[in-house]
């Protein structure tokens, strides 16, 4: 698999995954033409230097995807962290270490980027998810909340 950046041309393949799970499919909108929001969301990620969308690349084909922050924090001596988002593979590629790929991306730039932690969000639904981030060495150290607007 190959990690890049990914390009406009990659969103219709990047809404397809995040619509297909139990979840997604109650919150995106796999319809064609793309929902403008969509435009204007990978438009907002490509010009902001403290984010990366990147995809998961196998013979030319889109198989999984992953959005990477970096926060600046003024906390623990000014050193930002790095918090990883919607990360999927497509259902036909998973369980072949393409997510760990992408992980091992991710936390390997935030070293290079001298962040003190990478973090990220499980939803309590997705329990082999959260099996599959403990096995990576992430802790559920913090209880997440959030509030829906």
């Amino acid at each position: 698999m190959i990690v890049r950046r990914a390009r406009s041309e990659d969103l219709p393949a990047i809404v397809d995954m995040l619509s297909d799970d139990m979840l997604g499919k109650t919150r995106e909108d796999p319809g064609r033409p793309l929902n403008e929001a969509y435009l204007r969301a990978f438009d907002a990620i490509e010009t902001d230097p403290n984010n990366d969308l990147l995809i998961g690349e196998v013979d030319g084909t889109v198989m999984a995807m992953m959005q990477f922050t970096v926060l600046p924090s003024i906390s623990f001596t000014g050193r930002p962290r790095a918090q990883i988002e919607s990360v999927r593979v497509a259902e036909e590629m998973r369980g072949r270490g393409y997510g760990r790929q992408l992980f091992e991306w991710g936390i390997a730039e935030a070293k290079r980027r001298d962040c003190h932690l990478v973090q990220l969000a499980t939803n309590a639904q997705r329990t082999d998810a959260k099996r599959f981030y403990e096995d990576l060495g992430f802790v559920p150290s913090h209880i997440g909340m959030k509030m829906a607007l």
